[in-house]
């Protein structure tokens, strides 16, 4: 029988030391209605990443498979096992960066011991944050400016990768793109009555963007299907053999010193997501005082940290890093919340129902047969949006001439140049640019400049 809330408390589960159970069926109703949905859109757009670990670890196509349903496994724990209100994903803006940093190393054990490094680096980082609870004192000091750079940063690599792979197929990713930017960005079709249909089509768009392309792909050539029958079996001795620490070996102390500044800049990342996504719950918790949204980022620092550490030694490292929203799920499942008990009871039936029906569905051949050829539309939509959302982002952070230029530098330096240089050059700059006294002083004088210019 399932356990009932008491109005205004916390959804119920069992508490073990910081995190909270909560098992489905049990403490949180099932709702069938969003499993495939949410099941399908987690397949189509994690499985974006698995051409990303076939190349950089130079594995087959069955051990990336594995190590993404893995990836899968880690998402949905973190709300059923460890009781964190967010709905889990990856650093997605990290990417780009990522990418960036692994075209430095030769595909197979390099880029395997680079991604350790990498994990290894952020997952000191969430426990040393998470236990000190400095994080947020952390997160005041970096100016906004340089944040501001290592988002940009993040969009132009994400940007010169998808100009880099149009070529490839040209008429399916532009189609792709075109609708999911008018679906999502559109100004125009935002002022389009708000019908059932238009918000339907809104708030898939990801899916729908993934389907037209697959239809105007094969009308065109560019992509091809196949139909199997069967189940995917997951090789995870394989996977182990071929990726974990205790088989490929440890990186080295210079890999690990090198993949510093990537740790700190998805740290940065990782930590705006929180910010978001608390804001976003904030919002949600004061229009269903029934439940008491229980918002916690030092739990949600150890939670990353385990979900990092984790993954590595049971499938072996991840191209795109657990992160701790998946932003547009998020956005999805929050504004349903909203409607109502009755339309969605506790926000983790949200969360918990939208994700866990994605590894059952990729467990079947005809499931994977007919995502695998949009791997590269979801890839290049998924990295699109990131460039596209990063890009706005960042300026919106910024409000002089001088912090707007400097963060186009400082994210040019990053995607070209790499990690290192953006965070070293963009220090050097700020400090010449716009100096000790911040970016408030630069602001006013500014202001000033204009003022003695209209007089």
């Amino acid at each position: 029988m399932r356990k009932k809330r008491e109005y205004g408390e916390i959804q119920p589960g069992i508490k073990w030391g910081p995190f909270t159970l909560r098992i489905p069926g049990v403490h949180v109703g099932i709702t069938p209605s969003q499993h495939i949905q949410g099941g399908l859109l987690l397949l189509a757009t994690g499985g974006a990443t698995t051409p990303l670990v076939m190349h950089y670890f130079d594995v087959s196509f069955d051990i990336a498979w594995t190590v993404l349903l893995v990836m899968f496994f880690w998402i949905l724990l973190q709300n059923v096992l460890f009781g964190d209100v967010y709905a889990g994903g990856g650093i997605s803006a990290a990417l780009p960066l990522t990418i960036v940093f692994l075209n430095g190393f030769t595909p197979g054990t390099e880029s395997i011991h680079a991604m350790m490094a990498v994990t290894f680096v952020v997952v000191v980082l969430f426990l040393f944050f998470g236990v000190t609870k400095l994080g947020e004192r952390f997160n005041d000091i970096v100016p906004g400016t340089l944040k501001a750079g290592i988002i940009m940063g993040a969009a132009i690599a994400a940007l010169q990768s998808e100009l880099e792979r149009l070529p490839s197929m040209p008429i399916t990713l532009i189609t792709a793109w075109v609708i999911v930017l008018v679906l999502m960005f559109s100004i125009p079709f935002s002022k389009l009555p708000n019908s059932a249909l238009k918000m339907f089509v809104g708030a898939n768009a990801l899916l729908i963007s993934f389907l037209i392309a697959g239809i105007v792909g094969m009308i065109s050539g560019e992509i091809k299907f196949s139909f199997e029958w069967g189940f995917f079996i997951p090789q995870i001795g394989q996977s182990l053999s071929t990726l974990a620490p205790w088989s490929v070996g440890l990186p080295s102390w210079s890999m690990i010193i090198a993949a510093l500044p990537l740790g700190l800049m998805i740290y940065i990342l990782a930590f705006g997501d929180l910010l978001v996504a608390g804001t976003l719950l904030e919002g949600a918790d004061k229009k269903r005082p029934d439940e008491k949204i229980d918002i916690n980022t030092t739990r949600s620092h150890y939670v990353l940290a385990i979900r990092n550490f984790i993954q590595l030694i049971t499938a072996g490292p991840l191209v795109m890093l657990h992160g701790p929203i998946w932003t547009g799920v998020q956005v999805f499942i929050i504004e349903r919340y909203k409607k109502g008990r009755v339309v969605m009871d506790s926000i983790f039936t949200g969360t918990i129902n939208f994700y866990i029906a994605a590894i059952p569905l990729g467990l079947l051949l005809p499931v994977v047969a007919i995502i695998m050829p949009l791997f590269p539309v979801a890839l290049s939509v998924t990295i699109l949006l990131t460039g596209f959302a990063c890009a706005y982002v960042a300026m919106s952070m910024v409000t002089t001439n001088i912090s707007r230029g400097l963060v186009i530098t400082i994210g040019l330096l990053t995607a070209v140049q790499g990690p290192a240089w953006g965070i070293g050059a963009g220090l050097v700059l700020y400090l010449i640019l716009i100096g000790k006294e911040g970016e408030k002083k630069a602001e006013e004088t500014e202001q000033v400049k204009i003022s003695q210019k209209a007089g």
